[in-house]
């Protein structure tokens, strides 16, 4: 989605007369930028931008550019013999003076004028401005000073969207915790039996031969909450925690008997003794992982459990955004926690290359590295208000092998397989760039051979387009060899790096998606092997015969090839119509589609693919895209090109009739279900391709290991139910009015299991997670103001002062007074505080 900025540009002081103009000598620490917004008109945003010049020294009429990343932004009208703003490439713009152009004395301000079309949220406003002057245009110095002021009809949307929040929250009932599931996710049967089991540091593990790197990682575990580290046996013939094997059961599946004198775990597999642990550990008290225990009560009780889907997947994006590996693995901890099994790792982008390549030096040393950079031989580009310097935030940043291996090892030992994605032939731009840098340097060297090796673009390529992105040259050409013997090579590392980890590799994720219109279409290499091989003509037959190169070379490695949707459509004309329908000539080719696009239009598209043959993983956008903004809030981060998600979506998510139970469009409207009468359904053997689940966390506007948290929980737990649980009474029942009341149950349980038991457990789980705590719900009328919450459990506190609240402000019990100003915020029993609500 693009949106397009008009503005008009003010000086707000002029020269004195006589003013001589120095030589240039200010800083860009000295200058400070402050958006306001000014008013929302008719969905376009009415806003103005001030640069003031805080320095000693002049801003001088010329001799520098601004850079900044935006969505699309110009200058108009007369204002665009001033100064004009350019686009560079994705997101970064330009704004540079013209001869008309006044100096900014110091204690000045430069003016520029805004509308832009929309701007959904904090996370879409201009961000990342530096400085570059002409003289030295290979050093760029970052403005930090930023402050932003939102519109003044910003208090009357958040009281309004208060009130739909309390209306929605009117349905959940409070719950006892004693009355609560006691296993999450929920398992296939549990069974409530006399007494319970005291857990001590006194306990024995005892395998009997079997799962003993399962029952050693446990002992770990429960070192970090009794103080002491079990003994793990063979054999005894005392009580304990009993470990064994049963070869009839199910992969993955396990039984679990807690009685008052010992613990049994039966399983099939390791995988099965794993989860049943994990099982085990959401039995504990929630605060078990605050302090040392010196013993935890279990329940007695028989659970009988199997996963509904093989495939329980998070995808994690570090391309735009780079994390750290200790947040990594502590994502591989809570995917563990609760029994996912997929570690879908989205490695490379645009805007990053992610992984250490040996032999390939510069794909980290340029490609993982975002700043100011002429011709972007040191560097890329920066994007998503990286800034100017290279190595200072979460625009760059990579996995070095010796790191990528310890994540594999971790994950392994956790059951969890990580898929690599190598984004391409789109989304490729870092990797081009890379090549592009390494063929440099190679030329310099006069090894025009080398240098050609792993080139990724033709040269003579004439070609025009524009990525969604913004992007024109961030698709490999997929008719050079060099682009294969490229891939090639990373396959080939991949692989032995998950060989010298221990860990296992199926697959590797091709990317596939959004690639422009107009690539390739005057590229003399493409040229060249359509005389060849003249079944290779036009963009659409480079697609196919890109897609069965790459199969091959996966095939030839005992792999198969993922992909988003894409990988498995074709471009047909129906009545008139250009669309997107299943390629007939990879249905047996064992692909495995990640299908998001369930957006108007294409709400069967997964079903479709599915009926057809394709493996199908179910990513839709509108229900488990967790890094859409929970709600319309402009303080919320987050996109919502695709709706909004919240832990609801997730939830209510039906995977075998997903149009049984939408709720609302990609707007946030409610939908009429008579919509989908039309649409395809799956049939018997299209449920036999749907492999399982996934929840992806695209890294746009995600800077911080808190940030990725917060958008992270409690969506995924939301998917964590939905892929291990059978479809409960509500997803299948044709009467209207049970399901309601099913689901109305099933709901209240569920967040009261979130805000009694889960979240109060990763408080302190794995170090602490900083996941999202809501924003409460407020209903005013007749002098009165109430307040509820989606998470029962936690505390609403308030204050009528003006003053932010605290974990000691009043709590919110019931109804109170409404007189001149009130804020409320929740808190989590540890005393963290969510985002506070001011109604007035």
């Amino acid at each position: 989605m693009k949106q397009y900025v008009i503005g008009s540009l003010l000086i707000l002081a002029v020269m004195k007369p006589g003013f001589a103009q120095k030589k240039a000598s200010l800083k860009a620490a000295d200058l400070s930028i402050n958006l306001e917004v000014l008013s929302r008109n008719d969905g376009r945003i009415q806003s103005v931008l001030r640069l003031k010049n805080n320095g000693k020294a002049e801003l001088p009429a010329s001799g520098w550019k601004i850079y900044f990343n935006s969505r699309v932004v110009k200058t108009w009208a007369k204002d665009s013999t001033i100064a004009t703003i350019k686009h560079v490439n994705g997101d970064l713009f330009c704004l540079s003076p013209l001869k008309a152009f006044k100096t900014v004395p110091a204690g000045a301000e430069l003016q520029l004028q805004l509308a832009l079309e929309s701007m959904n949220n904090v996370t879409e406003r201009p961000q990342g401005f530096y400085l570059v002057w002409d003289k030295n245009p290979d050093h760029g110095e970052s403005i930090s000073k930023l402050t932003y002021k939102p519109f003044p009809a910003h208090l009357k949307e958040e009281q309004e969207l208060a009130a739909k929040i309390y209306q929605r929250n009117t349905g959940i009932k409070d719950i006892a915790e004693s009355d609560l599931p006691a296993v999450f996710p929920t398992p296939v049967s549990y069974a409530k039996q006399e007494g319970a089991f005291k857990l001590s540091a006194a306990v024995q593990l005892v395998t009997g031969g079997v799962f003993e790197k399962e029952a050693k990682g446990f002992a770990d575990e429960l070192a970090k909450i009794l103080g002491k580290t079990p003994v793990v046996v063979k054999a005894s013939e005392k009580g304990g925690i009993f470990f064994e094997q049963e070869s009839s059961m199910a992969k993955e599946a396990y039984e679990l008997s807690i009685r008052s004198e010992k613990i049994v775990i039966k399983a099939g597999d390791a995988a099965g003794a794993f989860y049943a642990i994990q099982s085990l550990k959401t039995m504990f008290p929630a605060k078990a992982w605050a302090s040392v225990q010196t013993v935890i009560s279990l329940p007695a009780a028989r659970v009988k459990d199997a996963p509904r889907f093989g495939f329980r997947g998070f995808m994690m994006d570090v391309g735009r955004n780079f994390q750290p590996k200790s947040e990594v693995l502590k994502v591989l901890d809570l995917m563990a926690l609760y029994k996912l099994n997929v570690f879908h790792f989205h490695l490379t982008e645009d805007e990053g290359w992610r992984l250490e390549i040996p032999g390939l030096p510069e794909l980290t040393a340029v490609g993982a590295q975002r700043g100011h950079s002429q011709g972007e031989q040191k560097s890329i580009l920066p994007s998503y208000g990286s800034a100017a310097a290279a190595g200072t935030n979460s625009g760059s940043g990579f996995f070095t092998k010796a790191d990528y291996v310890e994540i594999l090892k971790y994950a392994t030992a956790r059951h969890i397989l990580v898929i690599p994605e190598i984004e391409t032939p789109g989304h490729a731009r870092a990797a081009i760039k890379s090549m592009d840098a390494r063929y440099s340097r190679l030329m310099k060297a006069g090894q025009k051979a080398e240098a050609e090796r792993y080139l990724l673009r033709d040269l003579n390529d004439q070609s025009k387009y524009r990525s969604v992105q913004g992007f024109d040259d961030n698709v490999v050409n997929v008719a050079l060899p060099s682009t294969y013997a490229f891939l090639e090579k990373v396959t080939d590392e991949l692989i032995a790096m998950h060989k010298e980890a221990g860990a296992p590799l199926t697959t590797i994720h091709f990317g596939g998606d959004e690639v422009p219109a107009g690539v390739w279409e005057k590229s003399a290499a493409a040229d060249q092997l359509s005389k060849t091989d003249p079944e290779v003509k036009g963009t659409d037959a480079l697609w196919y015969y890109y897609f069965s190169k790459m199969n091959q070379l996966l095939k030839a490695r005992g792999l198969y090839l993922s992909g988003w949707e894409e990988i498995g459509l074709r471009k047909m004309e129906v009545n008139g119509e250009r669309k997107m329908l299943p390629e007939p000539r990879f249905v047996n080719e064992n692909f495995h589609a990640d299908v998001w696009n369930n957006l108007t239009g294409n709400e069967d598209l997964a079903y479709k693919m599915a009926n057809a043959g394709y493996k199908v993983v179910l990513t839709p956008v509108t229900n488990f895209y967790i890094d859409l903004a929970v709600n319309p809030s402009f303080e919320e981060r987050g996109q919502n090109w695709g709706g909004y998600v919240d832990v609801d979506k997730p939830f209510y998510f039906i995977p075998y009739d997903y149009y049984k139970n939408v709720k609302e469009d990609e707007q946030g409207n409610p939908v009429d279900l008579s919509v989908f009468k039309d649409k395809e359904r799956l049939t018997e053997k299209g449920k036999s391709n749907i492999v399982g689940l996934q929840a992806p966390l695209w890294s746009e506007t995600i800077k911080t290991p808190a940030q990725l948290e917060y958008m992270m929980l409690p969506k995924l737990l939301g998917l964590a139910e939905r892929a291990w649980a059978k479809d409960p009474e509500w997803a299948t029942t044709t009467d209207a009015a049970k399901e309601k009341a099913a689901y109305d149950q099933a709901w209240s349980e569920f967040v009261n299991v979130l805000g009694k038991k889960e979240l109060p457990r990763l408080t302190y789980y794995s170090g602490g997670y900083q996941y999202r705590i809501p924003t409460p719900g407020v209903q005013t009328g007749n002098g009165q103001l109430e307040a509820n919450l989606q998470l029962p459990g936690f505390t609403i506190r308030y204050t009528t002062d003006g003053t932010e609240p605290g974990k000691n402000s009043l709590i919110y019990k019931t109804a109170i007074p409404f007189k001149g100003t009130v804020k409320l915020r929740a808190f989590d029993g540890a005393g963290r505080g969510g985002r506070t609500i001011l109604i007035k």
